[in-house]
């Protein structure tokens, strides 16, 4: 178990989604050929996405066997099916509608208008985790977790300073009084995230510099929580060189 952590600079976001999808592609063809099947985590924000995108547009798109994949979310708005804003949503245009994934590895957080309360749908994402889980454990195996970082160093919906990122003994939470709106969301606790084999954090532009700069430091997790993001077996931070302003020479890894 090696626990690196790797900082891949990018010219611009183009050039780093589409590092990332390629990478993504290739990994998880090895993954397949040693295990039965993925758990891939996804993101939301413009650059997670935009390497959804370019997976989709990759030729090696379907050199995965997508049957074997299954996709889950690091959180979501509370919003209604549908909605635009849903990271669900957003995946499945840039992606999951267009590859041979099966509906049921699809395992989105519930909608607003589900029928179910911020609280019952939290304990429900908990419960679907676990039931895809091996010897009784709580969670499946991550095998990659994608997570992007906001300006004041949230991932997912733990956002700083705020009651979330200090969970530990749940798997998942439902998020009031979020400090970005809306304000209702439903996200993965800090230990469900770390308990992935590998954490791809994927970043771009200048705004998210000083937080890239302060989680590599060694900033307090409850502070900044990127800092607090660590792969069991791999930590990778993709960004690009406008992100990267504030991250020490000594951490960027010239390849991966």
């Amino acid at each position: 178990m090696t626990n690196e952590r790797r900082v891949l600079v990018h010219s611009d976001k183009n050039a780093l989604s589409g590092s990332v999808a390629a990478r993504f592609l290739t990994k998880t063809v090895d993954i397949l050929e040693e295990s039965a099947e993925a758990h891939i985590v996804l993101t939301g924000g413009s650059v997670g996405i935009a390497v959804l995108a370019a997976i989709n547009s990759s030729s090696a798109r379907d050199t995965v066997d997508w049957s074997r994949v299954h996709f889950w979310w690091g959180d979501d708005r509370w919003l209604p099916e549908g909605d635009a804003e849903r990271n669900d949503r957003q995946a499945a245009d840039a992606l999951l509608d267009h590859i041979a994934v099966p509906g049921e590895n699809v395992h989105p957080f519930a909608t607003s208008d589900s029928g179910l309360d911020l609280d019952t749908a939290a304990l429900a994402y908990a419960e679907e985790l676990a039931e895809h889980a091996e010897d009784g454990a709580s969670l499946p195996r991550f095998d990659i977790t994608f997570l992007g970082v906001g300006p004041d160093g949230h991932i997912a919906s733990l956002f700083p300073d705020q009651p979330g990122i200090r969970v530990t003994e749940t798997t998942t939470i439902p998020v009031r009084n979020s400090p970005k709106p809306p304000p209702e969301r439903l996200s993965l606790t800090r230990p469900a995230i770390n308990s992935s084999e590998r954490i791809w954090l994927v970043l771009a532009g200048a705004d998210k510099a000083s937080a890239l700069g302060l989680a590599l430091a060694g900033a307090s997790y409850t502070d900044v929580p990127a800092a607090g993001a660590k792969g069991r077996k791999r930590t990778v931070f993709f960004v690009d060189q406008e992100a990267a302003a504030e991250v020490p020479e000594s951490l960027i890894a010239p390849s991966y």
